[in-house]
């Protein structure tokens, strides 16, 4: 009886040992493509493209911006952008920093990190701020569906 148990005791913990690689791994994969998207939208904001920064956005009517007022849906967002952000001087140069990645399953995540809106005064003088994104897979790739975003000037 006592090696029956000593022996399911070592499988179990083989199982164990062979599945946390994987998660590792899974996590390690989602991070990656989750900053690839917000390397994107950096490249696309600097370059004064919204409808190219807002593809990091799942478009669909459930997709959620928090800033000093609520929006849902993907349209809406971009609005909420193209209005706040109506010339490349008011966009300025955008850097995200102290990006932090926590996976919340196999197809959501949870991002937090800091941005830094580099605009001359004319643009609206520098901005800065932190946000927190929720992130689903979705076959098109990771798309951001909430983003709450609290900044000094929007």
């Amino acid at each position: 009886m006592k090696r029956s148990k000593m022996r399911f005791a070592i499988v179990c913990a083989f199982v164990v040992l062979c599945l946390v690689p994987q998660k590792l791994a899974f996590a390690q994969d989602a991070e990656i493509a989750i900053k690839q998207v917000l390397t994107d939208q950096v490249a696309a904001w600097n370059r004064g493209d919204t409808e190219a920064f807002m593809r990091g956005y799942e478009n669909s009517p459930e997709t959620t911006f928090i800033g000093k007022t609520v929006q849902h849906g993907w349209q809406q967002v971009l609005e909420r952008y193209k209005t706040s952000y109506s010339t490349k001087e008011s966009m300025g140069t955008l850097d995200f920093s102290d990006l932090n990645v926590r996976m919340l399953g196999a197809d959501y995540a949870l991002v937090t990190g800091k941005f830094h809106l580099a605009r001359s005064a004319a643009g609206g003088g520098d901005a800065s701020g932190v946000y927190s994104l929720v992130w689903k897979k979705t076959a098109e790739g990771w798309k951001i569906i909430l983003d709450h975003t609290t900044s000094d000037a929007s």
